[in-house]
């Protein structure tokens, strides 16, 4: 399998205006795309084989390997896009993203040039590659603002004063560790740190927090002020790893005994807002927005 294009023109009218979305795994390629939908921004969208759900297939002009680098860049290269907007993960391929040989093959040496670090080596490694054939890389939170949380309170609760504290607390923790570039989110207990993310992602992290902070299997009484705390990290590529949260991180919260999740206004990514703060609601956690400078 090679780089396919389905029947369409490859002379863009409007190529200062054009963007392209590259879409990956999960739900958020299809946020980006509604959003740009109600901005009015023109669009294509290069859907990566494999990884891109059914709505963006299907909303696809052309569809790539993850491999066959060179075909994407060939793509790129003939609609002459103002940006490339990167979007959604390649963490968990099916059998058709690994299928390629021939593609792994033919960009062997710009495939050993990224790989051997994790997703995130990964796709810092595709940017600099998009980069350097000259093409402008730009972030969600450069072209969908409206999918980031605003600043304030977000549900229908409030955190209380043990809250707040922890959430002081928290942030604090996390300035302090950003120059170490551990993890964005931090879950705080009685202002005391009882977990600090990892690798290991933000669901993980809970799933820790929750042992610790209660009696054995999970069970017991959370400790007071529990909190949990995402923030972008100082000098942080936000188009490679922008803060995100949804319904599974406040149900995970919620197992965890947190009292309510603190966010950074403006550089957060909420996905499903709507689901994520009636999830809150219906949990009993406050979700906030905090104005941090970045």
């Amino acid at each position: 399998m090679t780089a396919s294009l389905q029947p369409t023109s490859l002379v863009d009218p409007h190529p200062e205006e054009r963007l392209v979305l590259v879409a990956g795994a999960g739900r958020l390629p299809e946020l980006v795309a509604e959003s740009l939908d109600r901005s009015g921004r023109p669009f294509r969208v290069l859907a990566i084989r494999g990884f891109a759900e059914r709505p963006m297939r299907a909303r696809a002009e052309a569809t790539v390997d993850l491999l066959d680098i060179a075909g994407a860049l060939q793509i790129l290269e003939a609609w002459g896009p103002a940006c490339v907007i990167p979007v959604g993960g390649v963490s968990r391929p099916n059998p058709a993203a690994i299928l390629n040989a021939a593609a792994a093959l033919r960009n062997r040496d710009a495939l050993r040039a990224i790989s051997g670090g994790g997703d995130d080596r990964l796709l810092r490694g595709a940017l600099v590659l998009l980069e350097d054939n000259g093409h402008r890389v730009v972030g969600i939170h450069d072209v969908a603002p409206d999918l980031l949380s605003p600043e304030g309170q977000l549900g229908r609760l409030a955190p209380d004063l043990a809250a707040r504290a922890s959430i002081a607390t928290g942030c604090g923790i996390l300035a302090a560790l950003a120059a170490y570039d551990v993890g964005q989110a931090i879950v705080v207990a009685a202002q005391r740190a009882l977990a600090v993310e990892g690798p290991e992602g933000t669901d993980r992290m809970l799933a820790r927090a929750r042992a610790l902070g209660r009696k054995p299997f999970g069970l017991g009484t959370a400790q007071p002020g529990t909190v949990l705390v995402k923030l972008a990290k100082t000098g942080q590529d936000l188009r490679v790893d922008l803060p995100a949260i949804g319904p599974r991180t406040v149900k995970a919260a919620a197992a965890a005994g947190c009292a309510g999740i603190a966010i950074q206004a403006g550089y957060t990514l909420i996905i499903d807002r709507d689901a994520t703060v009636a999830e809150a609601d219906r949990a009993g956690l406050f979700l906030i927005g905090l104005r941090i400078e970045a």
